[in-house]
């Protein structure tokens, strides 16, 4: 009997999602934000004139649904072509693409809204699609494949999450020249016939030796989609981990298995043998339903480890797969469930099966700075990883509060040295921003990394820490020493080589620090904004003005109210005889700092070599800079 407040429907399902929305946020919150209203105002129009209903707009996540199937696909038709024409209008690194998924099945209704396997389906499908794309499952492309003039591809089957049965899904082919075509499911019946052919002839001919060589051959095949990489494969070993998903059933434990995310990243950040992408990177794909593949040609990696976390009781199960991007084949997967008291070694046996199946040789250090544990006190353990997730909130009341879990993790365990480097962050955070202007701060951030160091001279966020206090106090000598310790603790770690590119910039060092930001860019393809900047300063420093100028355009586009990148552009045209747009850049950076002045700008900078300085201060002031 169906429970009451319930009813079950048959409906066609429309879902839609941005691709790289956290990067667009990061970019520039505020036009992304518009750029998505816009955009769902002209969806939800498309959706009424083609008689569905909105059903949630969550996120960037948009769900309708339909009576008709033939609708419901014209629709999702109709919105890839009406944002490819609106996307045109837009830079590029401001292009919002969205992926849609269409799926006929039933659903169970409660009020207004819907749920069921027929509404997982449309989201997995959604996952599948290429950005601009859509997918449908087989059901769908049953009802509309001779009412519409559009083409189809088949996929095959794929194994979704939550999904018992593997469903069969179809590309939507949009161009006109495709209209008509079904491309992939009659090819699949005679590839099968050709191979059992050629079998059979193997057999024959070689008889177990032809055999053998055809199986040696099929294992050794070339992975089919290296030529659509964003960036070449490095020449070692290369892996990105993805966020581990959070099962525990209480979002409130998102911050444990983002931890444990973090952790891995930062053990695998320390083999040299390895090249890993960067957290800030692998976090844009948090919450999304995405394709190994894509995000293997999206951050230029071979290997991609997923996985999920489960805490409860003072028990956690962790399961987690390493998977070939490039051929979307498993190489290890295996499912842990242990006491909570064991998630070190925990996670040190993940570590060691990821160095085992990629056939990494470790060195000696290596080896023995793998084998760590931060803390023998759980709830202090809990309590660093909660004060993590408000640290990388970076604002001023999530400092405060990072702040007072630090030093409660402290209190449980007072030899937990990763927990006063976070301290220290803290600090050095509250005087960077310019949320005080106590020179304390700055002081309390160097004992609280020298308290960690201390207690264990292999943490590389320790020296980090000190790097970036010497290089606010203008010691750059002391800071490059700590960011090259830092480095060779931690090669991996993007943060380090862009924090020593920043470093070498004032210290003299532009062409070092250029190769070190581009390092840093490559393993983190979704790096922020600054990168751009540290570059363009670069740049600037040799004297490439026009290089600067790109480049500085680029940090722009990400966001435009970033005040240092309107100073070197101003500095750069003003350099090359540009002078109208000098002054335009001026003009922005006084509409942004009403206050800015020579004067306070020569307070803040530390060059090493005092030309570079009045350089900049000539040329700016050649562009209307008082």
């Amino acid at each position: 009997m169906a429970q009451e407040g319930f009813k079950r429907k048959l409906t066609a399902i429309l879902n839609a999602d941005v691709v790289g929305y956290s990067r667009l946020m990061e970019d520039n919150e505020e036009a992304t934000i518009q750029t998505l209203n816009t955009y769902r105002n002209s969806m939800s129009t498309l959706i009424q004139q083609n008689r569905g209903r909105v059903v949630d707009m969550t996120g960037d996540n948009l769900m309708a649904e339909f009576s008709s199937v033939v609708d419901a696909v014209k629709c999702a038709v109709e919105t890839q072509k009406e944002m490819s024409d609106r996307n045109a209008d837009l830079p590029e690194n401001r292009r919002m693409l969205f992926r849609i998924g269409v799926n006929l099945g039933d659903i169970v209704e409660e009020d207004d809204r819907i749920y069921g396997d027929g509404v997982n389906i449309a989201a997995r499908l959604e996952g599948l699609a290429d950005a601009g794309g859509i997918c449908i499952s087989r059901t769908t492309y049953e009802q509309v494949k001779n009412k519409l003039e559009l083409g189809y591809e088949y996929l095959g089957e794929h194994s979704v999450k939550n999904i018992a049965e593997p469903v069969h899904v179809y590309r939507v082919l949009m161009e006109p020249e495709s209209a008509g075509k079904v491309i992939g499911e009659k090819r699949k019946t005679k590839r099968w016939i050709a191979l059992a052919a050629a079998i059979i002839v193997l057999i024959g001919v070689g008889g177990l030796a032809g055999w053998y060589l055809y199986i040696e051959q099929t294992k050794r095949k070339e992975p089919t989609s290296m030529g659509k990489m964003v960036y070449p494969l490095p020449d070692k070993p290369s892996i990105a981990v993805l966020p581990f998903e959070n099962l525990s059933g209480d979002p409130e434990q998102e911050y444990f298995s983002d931890g444990i995310t973090e952790d891995i990243i930062t053990d695998l950040s320390k083999i040299s043998g390895l090249f890993v992408i960067a957290r800030h990177s692998v976090f844009t794909y948090k919450g999304k339903t995405i394709k190994i593949a894509e995000v293997g040609r999206e951050l230029g990696v071979r290997h991609v480890l997923e996985g999920s976390v489960r805490k409860a009781n003072g028990r956690v199960r962790i399961t987690a797969q390493l998977v070939d991007a490039t051929t979307e084949g498993h190489l290890w997967a295996e499912r842990y469930d242990r006491n909570l008291t064991d998630i070190f070694a925990l996670q040190d046996e993940v570590t060691q099966k990821i160095v085992a199946a990629l056939a990494v040789k470790l060195t000696a250090d290596e080896q023995e700075r793998l084998v760590r544990k931060y803390t023998d006190n759980m709830e202090a353990y809990d309590l660093y990883l909660q004060g993590a997730e408000y640290q990388n909130l970076f604002t001023k009341k999530a400092n405060v509060q990072a702040r007072q879990m630090f030093k409660r993790a402290i209190d449980l365990d007072p030899e937990f040295a990763e927990a006063y480097v976070a301290l220290g962050f803290t600090h050095f955070h509250e005087w960077s921003f310019g949320r005080s202007q106590d020179p304390l701060s700055l002081n309390r951030a160097v004992e609280l990394a020298q308290k960690a160091l201390d207690l264990d001279d292999s943490l590389p966020s320790g020296h980090y820490l000190l790097s970036k206090v010497y290089s606010r106090k203008k010691q750059h000598k002391k800071a490059i020493a700590e960011l090259k310790k830092a480095i060779a603790l931690s090669p991996n770690d993007a943060e380090l080589l862009a924090g020593l590119g920043y470093i070498l910039n004032y210290a003299g060092k532009p062409e070092e620090a250029i190769g070190l930001v581009k390092k840093a860019m490559r393993l983190n393809p979704m790096y922020p904004a600054y990168y751009l900047w540290e570059l363009g300063h670069a740049y600037f420093i040799i004297g490439r003005y026009e290089e600067a100028i790109e480049t500085l355009k680029r940090v722009l586009d990400r966001n435009s109210d970033f005040l240092p990148a309107h100073l070197l552009l101003a500095a750069s045209y003003s350099e090359i005889g540009r002078e109208e747009e000098a002054r335009a850049e001026v003009a922005e950076i006084e509409r942004l700092n009403p206050q800015a002045s020579l004067e306070a700008l020569r307070s803040r900078l530390s060059y090493k070599d005092q030309a570079v300085s009045e350089r900049l201060f000539n040329s700016l002031r050649k562009a209307g800079l008082k």
